[in-house]
């Protein structure tokens, strides 16, 4: 969102300037074959396999060479990925897409209302914070997914949740990975918060009528995922570094939070309530 800062709020950093989404982050692992690969503002995910990797998220446009850097660092190759997933369709998130899958000639896959705007780098006239939005480099190959698909790669299955809200082709994604005999449920989670600028109204707008109602539903979807470890699209907005921090003392045992994905849909709920508090009435 350009020009937009982000302030912490309600325990949340809900936005930042591009530049704090872009700060260094050494990469680390999340759990058996899952691990943190984006920069310190905005999520990046790898999960791989003997049969090649997948990515979720591209970040930023100036965060395609961090995140490779990151996936190298850790003994991957950029090459072996062979997809890339998407949370959402805004820039801070999807806006590296296109130069990863040069890197790596992975299809990208979306949503089927958030490939459209992959494919042509242009914002949809229904987002709420249309008019505020960055272009992005338009996507080459975009694969489109709906709510129950599975993309499956070797022994790597992801399965793709329909979470509108936050945009109207928002993705949330589950797998499972194991380490040291356990099994672990993941889930990279998207975006919640209710942000409209420009004068949309989550009470009730035109451009998108039930958007309210579909970030409603997504809430509920997202708390009774079967939650292991949560990586918020966002990583601050499911504590990942308070996680993180703990690392060093618990290994990867810091990451579990069977209450993760509760808590984070419990913040969004506080978020949701403001932004419609501070809607003018029409």
């Amino acid at each position: 969102m350009k020009k937009l800062m982000i302030t912490a709020m309600l325990g949340v950093a809900m936005f930042a300037h591009a530049a704090d989404w872009d700060a260094p982050q050494a990469p680390f692992a999340l759990y058996g074959n899952t691990y943190y690969v984006g920069p310190h503002g905005v999520s990046s995910v790898l999960v791989t396999s003997p049969a090649g990797h997948i990515l979720i998220d591209g970040g930023t446009p100036q965060s395609p060479a961090a995140i490779a850097a990151s996936i190298r660092k850790l003994g991957f190759k950029v090459e072996d990925i062979k997809y890339i997933l998407s949370s959402h369709e805004h820039y801070d998130h999807a806006g590296g897409m296109a130069a990863l899958q040069k890197m790596s000639g992975a299809v990208v896959v979306g949503s089927v209302k958030s490939a459209p705007v992959l494919a042509s780098g242009k914002a949809d006239k229904g987002d709420p914070q249309y008019g505020r939005l960055d272009d992005m480099a338009p996507v080459a190959r975009v694969r489109a997914v709906k709510e129950g698909d599975v993309i499956t790669l070797g022994p790597l299955q992801l399965t793709a949740h329909e979470t509108p809200g936050h945009t109207q082709g928002g993705l949330s994604w589950t797998w499972q990975s194991t380490e040291n005999g356990r099994t672990a449920n993941m889930v990279y989670a998207d975006s919640l918060s209710a942000l409209g600028l420009n004068g949309f109204r989550f009470a009730g707008d035109p451009r998108w009528p039930t958007a309210q109602q579909e970030l409603k539903a997504t809430m509920a979807k997202v708390a009774a995922f079967d939650c292991d470890i949560i990586v918020s699209a966002h990583p601050e907005a499911s504590g990942l570094w308070e996680k993180l921090a703990r690392q060093p003392k618990l290994g990867n045992a810091a990451f579990l939070d069977k209450e993760g994905c509760r808590k984070y849909v419990e913040t969004a709920k506080v978020r949701l309530a403001k932004q419609l508090a501070d809607e003018p009435i029409q």
